[in-house]
């Protein structure tokens, strides 16, 4: 008789264990109140135009002989082998049992309870934020092109503040850039001198986890690009039409995007699961929850105490293909071996047709890179629709520019 695997999750790590789980071994249920999986390596272009949003996801549904619910887990009875869900739209609680769980729930942005960063700063972690701070960005530009303005004012709208340093905040930046100087110069005349981007950083270099020289050449780039970096700087209230920083200055802004790091979900947070201090669920090297005899974890919620992995999409992925082929083993009866990572490095791009690659093989940056990093990021997607998709936006992109509708 198969045993019932429920799945927490739509990311990463949850859809490549589906991908790998034999469901003629398992009766899969995923449970997720999001419908797709992301390729969130490629979100921050999706907020300008230069990829659209359907391009870079994939339905959980086309997953083959798997039951999908649209719900959120509430909580996990561990003794009773049950999880408490709530649907995303009826509100609707109801209960599921199961035989083996499989967490991959991720994190959620930290906002660090600064005050107004909930109510008026634009996260970008799914679909819905990019689609949103796509829409700000363009209403930025039609509130500037309206008659009768000072220039002051126009400059207030066309302040654009991103928060945070990583790859998810110099990607956005560097995208913007891009909107700025290959279709803004274009449809938007005369706005060039008025834009200002800054970007901010509370530690002292943007891409902490990149190579040092890489790290230098984005600030570089970047004050090229006339984006003004301020590193150990950090926002320490926001309202509707302010932003205050941490030196005591105090700007008007348009938009202020926050990709200021991630903290952990409810779902984590509430649960009696073991947790370290930074309320991550402890994992052995089997992905197998401490203490527990059928929960597994994966991905940005977990943590092995001996051997910390990067928090990354990478990390996720190869722990959910690992993971899909042990619970196969795990059926047969077969030994399965422990978790073992291999870091293939990190890639970014910083604007201009210039990217960043930081592997143990290769630390480069450039526009040679740039052809890489799409070269990769194209065979990391997840269908051949997703592939000629993601190719045709950037040849419209190039040949027609991108589209300004707002709808």
């Amino acid at each position: 008789m198969k045993k019932n695997l429920v799945v927490l999750g739509s990311g990463f790590g949850a859809f490549s264990v589906l991908k790998e789980t034999d469901t003629n071994l398992y009766n899969v249920k995923i449970i997720s109140p999001r419908n797709h999986f992301l390729f969130t390596c490629l979100l921050p272009s999706t907020t300008v135009g230069t990829i659209e949003f359907r391009s870079i996801i994939e339905p959980i549904r086309n997953i083959k002989d798997a039951e999908y619910i649209q719900a959120y887990c509430t909580g996990i009875s561990e003794n009773n082998n049950l999880i408490y869900c709530k649907d995303t739209d009826t509100k609707k609680e109801f209960e599921i049992k199961y035989d083996i769980l499989v967490i991959s729930v991720g994190e959620i942005t930290n906002s660090y309870n600064i005050e107004g960063v909930n109510k008026y700063a634009y996260f970008l972690r799914e679909v819905a934020d990019a689609r949103r701070i796509r829409i700000k960005v363009i209403d930025c530009f039609e509130n500037a092109s309206l008659p009768g303005l000072s220039e002051e004012e126009k400059k207030n709208f066309l302040r654009f503040f991103v928060c945070g340093g990583g790859p998810t905040g110099v990607e956005f930046a560097a995208e913007l850039h891009d909107f700025i100087e290959e279709d803004v110069r274009k449809k938007y005349r005369g706005f060039e001198k008025l834009i200002e981007i800054i970007l901010i950083e509370a530690g002292d270099k943007l891409l902490n986890s990149f190579d040092a020289k890489l790290s230098e050449y984005t600030l570089k780039i970047f004050k090229r690009q006339k984006i003004n970096v301020k590193t150990n700087s950090y926002i320490t209230r926001v309202t509707e039409n302010e932003i205050f920083v941490n030196d005591g200055s105090i700007y008007n802004y348009g938009l202020l995007v926050w990709a200021a790091g991630n903290t952990a979900t409810e779902l984590i947070r509430n649960s009696t699961l073991p947790k370290n201090s930074r309320n991550k669920l402890i994992i052995d090297h089997y992905l197998k929850v401490n203490g527990s005899a059928n929960v597994y974890a994966l991905g940005d919620c977990t943590e092995i105490p001996d051997e910390p992995f990067p928090v990354t999409a990478q990390t996720a992925q190869r722990q959910g293909k690992y993971l899909g082929k042990a619970l196969n083993k795990i059926a047969k009866g077969k030994e399965i071996k422990p978790f073992k990572y291999k870091d293939l490095g990190m890639l970014a791009y910083i604007g201009s047709h210039k990217a960043l690659a930081n592997t143990n093989q290769y630390k480069g940056s450039g526009f040679a890179t740039w052809i890489f990093w799409r070269s990769v990021y194209i065979t990391k997607l997840v269908s051949l629709k997703n592939k000629i998709l993601v190719l045709f936006d950037w040849f419209k992109t190039f040949v027609f520019g991108r589209d300004v509708s707002n709808f």
